[in-house]
C-alpha cells in the first residue's frame, strides 16, 4: 500500500466560478472555518501547503480545552474560547470525540503566590467562567496527594479538562468534506491577485477561483497578506514551546490540570494529564525567527523536567517516552487579531497561539457568519440534527478502543495498542494520511514507549511511502 495523499479531493482545473471562499491553511483553525462555511452550504476550498492537515503550529500542544478563566477581560481571544468550548462541548458526542473532565489547579508555592489566589479567581469569574474559588493547602493535597506538600493552596477551575488534539480537527475537516468542501494538499500558495469580482490563487496545486478568501495560514499569517498586496499590520514571531511527554505508569501520579501562579513574564511549566494516558510537562516560551524548525534542547527539557520534580517529587525516575516541541504564531499584539475587509473580500484570522485549539469552533462561526455576509449569502447555520455527522474512531485511552473489539485485526503496535485495521483506516479514510506524522496523529502508531522500534516494519509494510519519506525534525520529535 502506498501514501494515500493523491486521492485527497481536490480541484485541477476549477471552473472560473467554482467556489465561493478559499480558506488558506489547515491547521486546526482552518478546519474548523471550513466546517463553519461547508455547513452553511458555502462552496469552500481549504488550499494547505503541506502534504497533511495540521502539519504546522497545530501538530503540537497541550492539549487541553481551556475554558479562558485567565484571559484579558473583553478580549477577543475570550469571547472565541467561550463560543468555541460550548460548541465543543454541544458536538463532541456527535462526532465521537472525547472530554476528560479533569479540572485545573492554579497552585501558590509562597505567600506572595497565595496574595494573588482571590484576584485569580474572581478574574475567572468575571469572565464568566463558573465554579472557581480558593481552596486551602489541606483539600488540594487530599485532591492532589503525590503533589510536593509545599504547596500553600489553589484555585480549583472545574471546567477545565483534555481532548485528542488531532482528531477533533480532522473531525473538521471530514465534515466540511461531507457537506461538500474540497481539501488540496500540496498546495503552497505562490501569488493571489483581485481580480474585479474574485481572487485569483495561483499554489503548487493548480489555479482557483474565489469571491472571498480567509487567511488562516497561522506560522505564514503576515506572508499571505504581503503575496495579496495587503498591509497585514502584525507580523508573526514564532515562540516555541519544549514539551516531556512521561510514559504512562506516571500517569496517575496526578488527577488534575496543575498549573503555576503567572508572573508578568510566564504563566510557567504546567503538568497535565492526557486522554492517551500519559502525562505531558511543559512548555517554555522561546522566541526565534525560524518558522519550520522547532527543535528541543536538552538543557531546556532538563530545567522542566527539574520544574515539574518539583511540583510532583514523583516524577523523578518515571520514564520519559517523548519529546518535541511546537511553535505559536505570536505576534506583537495580546489579542486575536481577527478583521474583515467587505471591499476586497478578504477575512484575517491571525496570532492564534495556545488557545487556538479550544477557540477553534468559535473562530470557524465567527468567520463563516462574517463571510456570509460579505458574499450576500443566506446561508443560516442548519440544526445540528440535519447535519451529516462522521463518526470518528477513537484513540483515546478513555473511551473504549479498537484493539478491545472481539472481531479486531491484528495489533501492530504494542505500546499504544493499535491494530493494523486502525492504520489502513487512516490511509484510506475520507482525508488520508499523507505524512508519517499524520499517520501517528490518526492512530498513535510509533509514539509509545518504543518510538516505532516494534512497529516500523508493520509500517513499513502498510504505508512504504511515508515511512521511507525523510522526516522533518518535527516529525521525529513526535
Amino acid at each position: 500500500m502506498t501514501s494515500a495523499t493523491s486521492s485527497t479531493p481536490h480541484a485541477d482545473t476549477p471552473d472560473s466560478d467554482q467556489f465561493d471562499v478559499a480558506v488558506i491553511g489547515a491547521g486546526v483553525v482552518g478546519c474548523a472555518v471550513a466546517r463553519a462555511f461547508a455547513i452553511r452550504g458555502i462552496r469552500t476550498v481549504i488550499l494547505e501547503k503541506a502534504g497533511d492537515i495540521l502539519e504546522g503550529a497545530s501538530k503540537g500542544n497541550s492539549a487541553l480545552l481551556h475554558t479562558g478563566f485567565d484571559e484579558p477581560p473583553g478580549s477577543l481571544e475570550l469571547q472565541m474560547i467561550h463560543d468555541g468550548f460550548a460548541t465543543y462541548h454541544r458536538i463532541r458526542e456527535r462526532l465521537n470525540l472525547p472530554f476528560v473532565a479533569t479540572g485545573a489547579h492554579v497552585v501558590a508555592w509562597t505567600e506572595e503566590d497565595m496574595d494573588k489566589l482571590p484576584d485569580i479567581a474572581a478574574h475567572g469569574l468575571a469572565n464568566g467562567v463558573p465554579g472557581l474559588g480558593v481552596i486551602s493547602r489541606e483539600e488540594l493535597l487530599a485532591r492532589e496527594p503525590h503533589l510536593n506538600p509545599a504547596a500553600l493552596g489553589a484555585v480549583e477551575v472545574p471546567g477545565e479538562g483534555v481532548i485528542d488534539p488531532w482528531s477533533a480537527p480532522l473531525a473538521y475537516m471530514r465534515q466540511a468534506l461531507l457537506h461538500g468542501a474540497q481539501l488540496v494538499v500540496n498546495a503552497e500558495v505562490r501569488s493571489v491577485t483581485r481580480g474585479r469580482e474574485r481572487w485569483t490563487i495561483m499554489t503548487g496545486a493548480g489555479v482557483f477561483s474565489t469571491r472571498l478568501v480567509v487567511n488562516a495560514a497561522g506560522l505564514y499569517g503576515d506572508k499571505v497578506e504581503a503575496l495579496a498586496g495587503r498591509v497585514a499590520g502584525f507580523a508573526i514571531r514564532p515562540r516555541k514551546g519544549q514539551f516531556l511527554v512521561y510514559d504512562k505508569p506516571a500517569f496517575d501520579l496526578v488527577n488534575s490540570i496543575l498549573l503555576r501562579v503567572p508572573t508578568e513574564r510566564t504563566k510557567g511549566v504546567l503538568i497535565a494529564p492526557t486522554v492517551f494516558g500519559n502525562l505531558l510537562v511543559g512548555p517554555t516560551a522561546e522566541d526565534q525567527d525560524d518558522r519550520v524548525h522547532a527543535r528541543v534542547d536538552a538543557n531546556v527539557l532538563r530545567r522542566i523536567m527539574a520544574e515539574g520534580e518539583i511540583m510532583v517529587p514523583g516524577l523523578a525516575g518515571q520514564t520519559i517516552t517523548a519529546t518535541f516541541a511546537g511553535l505559536r504564531p505570536a505576534t506583537e499584539f495580546r489579542d486575536f487579531i481577527l478583521r474583515t475587509d467587505a471591499e476586497a473580500g478578504w477575512i484575517t484570522l491571525g496570532g492564534i497561539r495556545s488557545t487556538g485549539l479550544s477557540a477553534s469552533l468559535g473562530l470557524g462561526a465567527w468567520a463563516a457568519e462574517q463571510g456570509a455576509r460579505l458574499l450576500g449569502a443566506n446561508s443560516p447555520v442548519p440544526p445540528d440534527e440535519d447535519l451529516d455527522w462522521p463518526t470518528m474512531p477513537n484513540i483515546a485511552s478513555s473511551a473504549r478502543r479498537s484493539f478491545e473489539s472481539g472481531n479486531r485485526s491484528q495489533i501492530v503496535c504494542h505500546c499504544e495498542w493499535v491494530t493494523e485495521g486502525e492504520v489502513i483506516d487512516a490511509l484510506t479514510g475520507p482525508v488520508p494520511a499523507g505524512t508519517l506524522g499524520g499517520l501517528k496523529r490518526r492512530t498513535r502508531v510509533m509514539m509509545g514507549r518504543c518510538q516505532g522500534f516494534g512497529c516500523s516494519g508493520a509500517v513499513r509494510r502498510l504505508a512504504p511511502d511515508l515511512l521511507q519519506a525523510q522526516l522533518s525534525p518535527s516529525d521525529a520529535a513526535e
